[in-house]
């Protein structure tokens, strides 16, 4: 969904014609997979963060555009709210420019970017739900002017038929509802990406899919949503929620939803492709020009824009990419499942973690796919966003164990020896790898420090849930600019 779309009502033809050219694109796709004509000889890696702008109280800010103007750089992107940024950082290999430097890259950016909010009096947080966000906040009104997302909303509501149910149990209760998919905008994310050959790319993914409920259990950091305090991960269910266009009786009949972990273990990257041409009606049916099969007779690369845009509406956890760079395709893995922050080293080390357990799990003689069902995965998933440092995840050969036990005596290790595999040496992996070592050693994250924090101000400062929640989201805002790992974030 990353690119304009204009804003149009579609006809029963135009929806005939989307569903054709999809198939042709399919087609298409599945000859250049077996002409073997993707990109395989320079892998990269790329990142993207989203982020809340919030004013010097630390409340919601609406000045996303102006902001963007500020910052004047083709990197910053507007986002679904009026009070969201996206930063896409250009791709690299992962061993480039040496220690740290991916990491640097992205401060420098951001430092420069918040250098520039703050001549308008806002600033940016990372976080996976901005904690002094309010319903009132995410109305019509907040979302950003742009075609595309005004288009999406009411295809959505019209595929729906009726308003967005919330419902959302943990340590709180939330039941609400909401006419527009713009609560989908508090959830801020941290998104990396992975190039893959097209012959790797299904043990990659279903590896993805695999540690997906690990890595939301280290990195929870979203216990908040309109003043509740709900899942560590509140993020996971609001997304799967936000968007979703099903009525009660569609979801009774098993008809998928639109943000979705999947439902098997796949063999080819087409596998994905194909499941949501097969699954999932258009929401945006946008017929370009040209014929994807002809171009290939011709001895173009075609872009395929009816199956990407289909993709983009399709929320996976670890979605599918096809893009074509300098007239050459290429396959990517965009992993979803990560919140904002809490700081650029957290999430450095997140991606230590993400990119070198996958290189090791796809080397193994025995894949982990093929000892644990797609079903255990999934419950990791919700397990991890429930209850955070504290859930109990299933792996083989271990059963279902604290997350924090599984990375020390497993996948730590396994995560090591990626990185090692990739070219990133002990020099690169221990700062990065350690800070994973020591967030599950101190049973802390983002958003234990969070939910501590508000009930230490609430109770000892006497003050209401929202003043609480504002105070609490200020210090995190110092803490991230510090830079220190969240896991040695004080309370007092």
């Amino acid at each position: 969904m990353g690119r304009d779309v204009p804003a149009r009502v579609f006809t029963r033809e135009d929806r005939r014609e989307y569903r054709q050219k999809m198939h042709r694109c399919l087609d298409a796709f599945a000859q250049m997979l077996r002409e073997e004509r993707f990109e395989t000889e320079r892998p990269q890696v790329g990142l993207e963060i989203e982020l809340n702008l919030v004013d010097d109280a630390a409340e919601p800010l609406m000045q996303g555009s102006e902001v963007l103007h500020a910052i004047a750089d083709p990197a910053w992107s507007s986002e679904l709210g009026r009070f969201n940024l996206e930063i896409n950082i250009p791709p690299r290999q992962l061993t480039a420019g040496g220690p740290g430097a991916w990491e640097q890259e992205v401060r420098d950016a951001l430092n420069h970017a918040e250098d520039r909010a703050a001549t308008l009096g806002a600033h940016l947080i990372m976080v996976g739900i901005l904690p002094t966000l309010q319903q009132n906040d995410v109305t019509e009104d907040a979302l950003v002017d742009n075609p595309r997302y005004r288009l999406l909303n009411e295809q959505i509501f019209q595929a729906r038929g009726e308003d967005l149910r919330i419902a959302i149990d943990g340590v709180d209760r939330l039941r609400t509802y909401a006419d527009t998919i713009t609560p989908e905008a508090a959830c801020t994310s941290t998104q990396f990406h992975l190039q893959v050959s097209p012959d790797e790319f299904a043990d990659y993914w279903n590896a993805a899919q695999a540690i997906a409920g690990v890595q939301v259990a280290l990195s929870a950091n979203s216990p908040f949503l309109f003043g509740k305090e709900l899942w560590r991960e509140t993020r996971i269910p609001l997304f799967e929620q936000a968007t979703d266009t099903r009525a009660v009786e569609l979801k009774a009949q098993g008809v998928r939803p639109r943000v979705w972990f999947g439902e098997r273990w796949i063999t080819s990257v087409f596998d994905l492709f194909e499941e949501n041409v097969r699954y999932f009606p258009a929401l945006l049916p946008l017929c370009e020009p040209g014929d994807p099969l002809e171009s290939l007779k011709r001895g173009e690369i075609p872009e395929l824009p009816e199956l990407t845009l289909h993709n983009g509406t399709i929320y996976r956890w670890n979605r599918p990419v096809y893009a074509v760079v300098d007239g050459t395709p290429h396959l990517r893995i965009e992993n979803r499942v990560l919140p904002a922050g809490p700081t650029m080293a957290d999430t450095t080390a997140n991606g230590a973690l993400y990119y070198g357990l996958l290189r090791a799990l796809v080397e193994q003689e025995r894949p982990v796919w093929s000892r644990m069902s797609f079903a255990a995965a999934e419950d990791n998933l919700h397990a991890a966003a429930l209850h955070g440092m504290d859930a109990r995840l299933y792996w083989p050969g271990t059963g279902e164990v604290p997350a924090s036990e599984l990375v020390l005596r497993r996948l730590l290790p396994l995560a090591h020896k990626g990185l090692e595999l990739s070219g990133i040496d002990a020099e690169w992996r221990e700062p990065m790898l350690g800070i994973i070592e020591q967030r599950c050693v101190t049973q802390r994250n983002g958003a234990l420090w969070q939910a501590e924090t508000y009930h230490r101000i609430e109770s000892t400062d006497h003050v209401g849930h929202h003043e609480a929640l504002r105070r609490m989201t200020r210090q995190y805002i110092d803490y991230m600019h510090l830079n220190a790992p969240a896991h040695t974030w004080p309370v007092d």
